[in-house]
C-alpha cells in the first residue's frame, strides 16, 4: 500500500464546462433580447405572445443561472450535468406540449425528440456523477486508513 490514493483532484474536480458556459451566455442573450424586444413593441402584444415571450425569459434565465451556479459552486461532482439533463428535458417536454397543442401533433415530435435526447443525457449524467461519488469515497476512506 502507498501514502498516494490512486486517484488524484483532477479525476474528481473537472474544469467548468464549456457546454455549461455556452448553455448560460447563449440564455442570458436570448432572454435580453427578448425582453428588450417585449419591452419596445409600440403596442401592446396578444396575450399568447406575451405569454411565449415570459417563458422564453424564464428559460434563459435558468440557463444563465445554472451557469453562474456552477461557475460559483466547486467542486461540483457532475451535479451541474444531472441538473442541466433535467432542465432540457423540461423545457423540450414543454416544448413539445406547447407545440403539440397549438400547431397539431406533428409540430411536437422535434420537442420529443429533443426530451429523448435529454433522457439519454440525464441517465449518462447520473451515471458520471455516481463514478465520482464512489472514487470520492474511496478518496476518504484511503485517507482514513492512512
Amino acid at each position: 500500500m502507498t501514502d498516494e490514493p490512486g486517484f488524484t483532484a483532477e479525476h474528481v474536480i473537472r474544469p467548468v464546462s464549456r457546454r455549461i458556459l455556452a448553455a448560460g451566455i447563449a440564455g442570458l442573450a436570448g432572454a435580453t433580447t427578448i425582453g428588450a424586444l417585449w419591452a419596445t413593441e409600440p403596442g401592446s402584444l396578444p396575450t399568447r405572445t406575451q405569454a411565449a415571450f415570459a417563458g422564453l425569459i424564464v428559460v434563459g434565465l435558468t440557463w444563465a443561472g445554472l451557469a453562474a451556479w456552477t461557475l460559483v459552486r466547486r467542486p461540483l461532482f457532475a451535479a451541474d450535468r444531472v441538473i442541466g439533463a433535467w432542465l432540457a428535458i423540461v423545457f423540450s417536454a414543454a416544448t413539445a406540449v406547447f407545440s403539440g397543442v397549438i400547431a397539431g401533433p406533428f409540430a411536437a415530435l422535434p420537442g420529443l425528440l429533443l426530451a429523448v435526447v435529454a433522457v439519454v443525457l440525464l441517465v449518462r449524467a447520473r451515471a458520471w456523477r455516481d463514478r465520482l461519488r464512489s472514487q470520492v469515497a474511496t478518496l476518504r476512506k484511503a485517507g482514513e486508513d492512512a
